[in-house]
């Protein structure tokens, strides 16, 4: 009976611990991957990050209006802003496959991840303030993380970005390293170090109420990108502007044949933009806009500036719409955006935009060089994507009393108003950040059409999930950065006091 005791402990002993191995294997799902080539990470944080054309940005930018409610308005009735923290997860993964892999600690994907880090919290923070930083990217599942001031997440955007230009001057050098699944540049580093550098000038620029600061350090660290382009490549054209590209497969453009009927009457252009091209006799209004068609029975024709009107943005969609009817406004470019599913690229980080940020950096001061040159070479490219390239009517255009480059304070109106237009359908919400930061162009505001009692706001809420899943360090932000526990959306961020 002992021996039988025994052989029955033995056996119950090894079932019990062969059911706990099974267990832990059960516990796998085998339709579900653990592991995954860094390139194909890559992929999807790069279609992850892709601000699209014609979404609410652009309507927020006050490109183009809706004069339809059933489908969409123009209101800034801002809650909760989309975060990228999903997205940053995907980094920290990308970098652990590369080195799981086999990768030195200095890869392709370590430099890239620097490169998303940077570009998703500035466009985080830039929308609602301080943010967790640290805690929230060390790998752990913590759901209550602690907040870092919006001051030290541009510095430690600044310096990601700083870290990565100098991780590609390296792997650049190194010709044997290799990138994979880059659908921007054919996996070109030496395109994403240019990339790269002109995001750190965005960020130095969007930091210009904030240049006194000397920890920061932001006239020089600008001055110093602007005198040394060999430690600091810059991109040189519009080839290397990083552009999302659309097919006409399962990556249509978001205006195309398919949805013509839906949206080419109900969409029309907005006077923010369209009224100050056709004040500046600017010929890339020829493009992106129909002529209203009262202006054409009046007598115009299609190549008159003054038959292309956009409509008050903050205007009641009632009177928008009687008037889109009446033919007072003028249309989007019906056969420009819908006659093609691969439409135009879409800029995200552009030639245009680091020419105009240079001219800006120094017309207040901080660099030495030709601002009116850079301004020039900034027009220039963007009349080029529009495919106004001939040289006399360019001249003809930068000799205008109202565009030709004047200095100081006046400079730089025109220096932003011709980044904003540069912007078109490009670039997330920068055209909003830089009306946020400098107020040019006047953004229309206080009618109907605003809402939120007729004030654009100056920042997003936080996302519901921030008040119900990290309660405390959520309130005590808002408390730190506005005095109280509201998330009132006309609050000001530290960046624009």
């Amino acid at each position: 009976m002992k021996s039988l005791a025994y052989f029955l402990t033995v056996v119950l002993a090894a079932t019990l611990i062969t059911g706990c191995t099974d267990f832990a294997e059960l516990e796998k799902d085998p339709n579900r991957a653990v592991t995954a080539p860094p390139s194909l990470i890559f992929r999807g944080i790069q279609t992850d990050m892709y601000f699209a054309p014609w979404g609410d940005e652009q309507r927020y930018n006050q490109f183009w209006c809706s004069n339809y409610n059933y489908y969409d308005d123009n209101e800034y009735n801002w809650t909760g802003a989309n975060l990228r923290f999903t997205t940053l997860k995907n980094v920290l993964k990308m970098e652990e496959e590369a080195l799981t892999s086999g990768a030195d600690a200095v890869n392709p994907y370590s430099a890239l991840g620097k490169f998303f880090r940077a570009y998703a919290y500035y466009d985080m923070t830039s929308r609602v303030g301080d943010l967790p930083l640290e805690q929230a990217l060390s790998g752990d599942e913590n759901i209550a993380p602690a907040y870092s001031s919006q001051k030290a997440i541009f510095a430690q955007v600044l310096t990601w970005l700083d870290e990565a230009n100098s991780e590609f001057t390296t792997l650049i050098a190194n010709i044997d390293l290799t990138l994979g699944g880059d659908i921007y540049f054919g996996n070109d580093l030496s395109k994403w170090q240019k990339v790269n550098n002109a995001l750190r000038m965005r960020v130095l620029i969007a930091l210009s109420k904030r240049a006194d600061e000397s920890d920061l350090g932001v006239q020089a660290k600008m001055a110093e990108m602007v005198a040394n382009p060999t430690k600091y490549p810059m991109m040189e054209s519009n080839a290397d502007n990083m552009a999302y590209t659309f097919n006409s497969n399962l990556n249509k453009y978001p205006f195309n044949p398919d949805n013509f009927g839906f949206y080419a009457l109900r969409y029309n252009t907005s006077a923010t933009y369209v009224n100050t091209l056709a004040d500046l006799r600017d010929p890339r209004v020829f493009v992106v806009a129909e002529p209203a068609t009262a202006k054409l029975a009046g007598g115009l024709t299609a190549a008159d500036y003054e038959a292309y009107v956009g409509a008050p943005s903050d205007e009641g969609l009632d009177d928008m719409s009687t008037k889109v009817q009446n033919g007072e406004y003028s249309l989007i470019n019906k056969e420009r955006y819908f006659s093609s599913y691969e439409g135009e690229r879409s800029i995200q980080i552009g030639y245009p935009e680091m020419c105009f940020n240079i001219a800006e950096a120094i017309n207040r001061g901080w660099a030495a060089g030709d601002a009116a040159d850079w301004y020039k070479k900034g027009i220039t490219a963007s009349m080029a994507f529009y495919g106004i390239t001939d040289a006399i009517a360019l001249n003809t255009y930068l000799a205008q009393e109202k565009v030709a480059y004047k200095g100081g304070v006046e400079g730089l109106t025109q220096i932003l108003t011709q980044k904003y237009l540069a912007f078109h359908q490009h670039s997330g919400l920068e055209a909003y950040y830089n009306w946020r930061r400098t107020g040019v162009p006047a953004f229309a505001q206080g009618g109907p059409g605003t809402g939120n009692g007729g004030v654009i706001p100056s920042r997003f809420q936080y996302p519901t999930s921030e008040r119900d899943n990290n309660s405390a360090n959520y309130k005590a932000a808002l408390i730190s950065q506005f005095g109280s526990e509201v998330d009132d959306n006309t609050a000001k961020m530290w960046l624009i006091k």
